[in-house]
């Protein structure tokens, strides 16, 4: 039996911004309930991947592929009618608006014929109460502003958001970095709620530590090429924090350092005072 394709899979992908190169030879792929990390430093590359996966930009070399057909995406539209859902640290939501308003805000629910027709608000509200419910997420009052959740609620409930419209892969842009520790293990737990019912993630981050606690498989992203590709039975949490703080670097300048002679007594302190 043959294995079942990635749901998303990039080989060899590069991109660049005109002489300056934002990815080189990226290969990664996204599995049916797995958690797929994807970490590094600023300018790593992490933010022209998102990019690239979510339909935003192009690629100019290597293959895009969805259920292993090639694809162009040219725009988010296109990738969310294929099921691929991002999820940015910078929320797009109406801070002012209801919690139910901001889970159908674009997609609203409506009833009754033209030139009659309105918002179906009890209908909007319950489905987001029970589709949040679904997740193990209780809010509450779904009527509150959706500014005076936290933000590990916030990111919660643009999971379940995604999830319901259709989501098959969600792919998260750093969800923990604005978070403290007890809201980064709320969104954790529903990054593995989403995995649990069968969807791919993508999680971006630059903490080994949280992609450690969910990740299927993990990515280490360096000056835009794949420095670690390995899934989470080939290495331990200390491997992965070795390769995120520099690995292979680090290794070299620790290497390069230890052939230095030792420093003189004399250049480290001084000349010893006479008289």
């Amino acid at each position: 039996m043959t294995e079942k394709a990635p749901v998303v899979e990039l080989v060899g992908v590069g991109k660049n911004y005109g002489n300056i190169s934002a990815l080189r030879g990226v290969s990664i792929s996204v599995r049916d309930a797995e958690v797929t990390c994807v970490l590094g430093d600023n300018g790593a590359g992490k933010s022209t991947l998102i990019k690239i996966i979510s339909g935003l930009h192009g690629y100019d070399e290597g293959q895009y592929r969805v259920d292993g057909a090639a694809v162009r995406l040219a725009s988010p539209r296109e990738a969310l009618d294929k099921g691929i859902a991002t999820v940015y640290q910078d929320l797009a939501v109406v801070p002012l608006m209801p919690v139910w308003r901001n889970f159908f805000l674009g997609s609203e629910l409506t009833k009754g014929a033209w030139p009659f027709r309105r918002l179906d608000v009890p209908q909007m509200r319950q489905t987001t109460v029970d589709e949040l419910a679904k997740m193990g997420i209780d809010l509450p009052d779904v009527d509150a502003p959706i500014g005076s959740l936290s933000g590990g609620q916030r990111q919660c409930v643009a999971i379940a958001r995604a999830i319901y419209f259709g989501a098959r892969v969600l792919i998260l842009d750093e969800p923990t970095a604005a978070l403290g520790v007890k809201q980064s293990g709320v969104v954790l737990k529903y990054v593995a709620a989403a995995r649990d019912a069968g969807l791919g993630v993508i999680l971006i981050t630059h903490n080994p530590h949280h992609a450690f606690m969910v990740g299927n498989h993990f990515v280490v992203l360096r000056q835009g090429e794949v420095e670690l590709n390995a899934t989470r039975e080939e290495l331990t949490l200390d491997d992965l924090t070795h390769h995120m703080a520099g690995g292979a670097e680090l290794d070299s300048l620790k290497h390069e350092l230890n052939r230095l002679p030792a420093p003189e007594m004399g250049a480290l302190h001084g000349a010893a005072p006479t008289g």
